[in-house]
């Protein structure tokens, strides 16, 4: 399908009610199947996330020689062939739109025998990937890529690996989680010293295959030459998924919405606490864990919100679910400011760009900044037409502000929305969202 014939049509007004289970994490979906085949023995993943980037990844797997059946939806089973019983490719491997996919893609395949080539769509062909490609070389990874550091990617493969100490310059889970995996074919210790906290689902999924991982406050490290064991991974509902519908519920009077089985990973749970500073009313329930992750219930019910300036130490705790949080202010009262977020310019889009033009479009004031956002609330805004640029998360934070717009909205370009979550519009109805779908 081309994504620039499928858009959505949102209906001014409702109210969020019920309960709902959105699809499984992606990040921990892709790191599901990355471990498994790179285990000994077989691995079998609950709540695999069916979404074009996860798939993209499995689809890796399969062309460098790793069986996965496919048991049901979101039920797979991955043979692993062990660290070193990957097959070359008989052709560039198609990431798609999968930032995460060939981030640490490049870090498994830096320490492999033979040669790759990861390629991308338009979006994933401008991402900056010199990020990952240069501590690598400093490990003695060979990767080519484009004059601007973005793929194609050629990754030379056959060259000895050694461990090494990097600081990151900005915090990135992706770029940690390239340099851990690399460690593992490495020579000696490698060592990865954060800015500031992100996601650890890496580290905790290495530990559950048997992998020892050291934490000593911001540096983690791990030795090569080891091995990972197969087993079990249950992988929650995506909290980024669940942030619109945080956020959709706050924002609309009358909701009262239950999210089952979300995963609160402590690295990721800004976007409650962001929400909660607020004026959100939000409460967890049953929080039990899962396969080494947290996991709990969350209801949401309506509240009014209040403008904040957003403290930068969150930032890194709720990177993906900034455009549903840009929603949120827009509704709240008074003036929301972001800063010490420049790595929204280079996501799926310029989320801050596009994000801003899009609440620019439905009559919000938003000024960009270099690093962020300042946005005006509103108490009421119109409809219009919004450009997502085939980001996912732009076309559904939109969706949710028709809840309060008095106009209907328009969103194009969406079809990378199943890249992250597939039958986003049918649970969206479901619960009381006024949208459809047309080509």
């Amino acid at each position: 399908m081309n994504a620039l014939t499928q858009r959505y049509t949102v209906m001014p007004g409702g109210a969020l009610k019920g309960r709902l289970r959105v699809p499984g994490d992606k990040s921990i979906s892709h790191r599901a199947i990355m471990f498994g085949a790179l285990a000994e023995g077989e691995t079998e993943v609950e709540g695999f996330l069916d979404g074009a980037d996860c798939l993209a990844t499995l689809a890796a797997f399969r062309a460098l020689g790793v069986q996965i059946e496919t048991l049901g939806a979101g039920h797979v089973r991955v043979h692993g062939v062990g660290l070193h019983g990957l097959t070359p490719a008989s052709d560039p491997i198609d990431l798609g739109n999968s930032g995460t996919a060939m981030r640490l893609m490049a870090g498994v395949l830096a320490g492999q025998a033979f040669a790759s080539t990861l390629v991308g769509d338009a979006s994933l062909s401008r991402r900056p990937m010199r990020r990952v490609t240069a501590p690598l070389a400093q490990m003695g990874a060979r990767i080519d890529a484009t004059p601007e550091g973005t793929p194609p990617l050629r990754i030379h493969g056959a060259e000895t690996l050694r461990g090494i100490d990097y600081a990151m310059p900005m915090a990135s889970a992706q770029v940690k989680s390239a340099l851990l995996l690399a460690g593992l074919y490495a020579q000696g210790k490698t060592c990865v010293t954060e800015p500031a906290p992100t996601r650890d689902h890496t580290e905790r999924m290495l530990a559950g295959f048997g992998c020892r991982v050291a934490r000593d406050g911001a540096r983690v490290c791990l030795n090569g030459g080891g091995r990972l064991s197969g087993g079990k991974v249950v992988v929650p509902a995506d909290i980024s998924s669940a942030a619109f519908f945080l956020v959709g519920a706050s924002i609309a009077p009358g909701s009262e919405l239950l999210l089952e089985h979300v995963g609160i990973n402590p690295t990721r749970t800004g976007v409650i606490e962001i929400l909660r500073r607020m004026g959100a009313d939000i409460d967890v329930f049953e929080p039990r864990e899962m396969s080494g992750e947290p996991v709990a219930d969350l209801r949401v019910r309506y509240a009014p919100l209040q403008g904040i300036d957003i403290p930068e130490d969150l930032v890194p705790l709720a990177i993906d679910e900034f455009p549903a949080l840009f929603i949120a202010a827009a509704c709240a009262q008074g003036t929301t400011r972001l800063t010490g977020a420049a790595e929204l310019r280079v996501k799926e889009s310029d989320r801050i760009q596009a994000m801003a033009d899009g609440l620019s479009a439905i009559g919000v004031a938003a000024e960009v900044q270099s690093d962020g956002i300042v946005i005006q609330g509103a108490d009421a805004f119109g409809g219009g037409v919004i450009h997502s640029h085939g980001d996912h998360r732009i076309a559904m934070a939109f969706a949710m502000a028709g809840l309060r717009a008095e106009k209907q909205i328009e969103i194009v370009d969406c079809a990378n929305v199943d890249t992250s979550f597939p039958g986003f519009v049918d649970k969206a109805s479901a619960v009381g969202l006024g949208i459809g779908s047309s080509l």
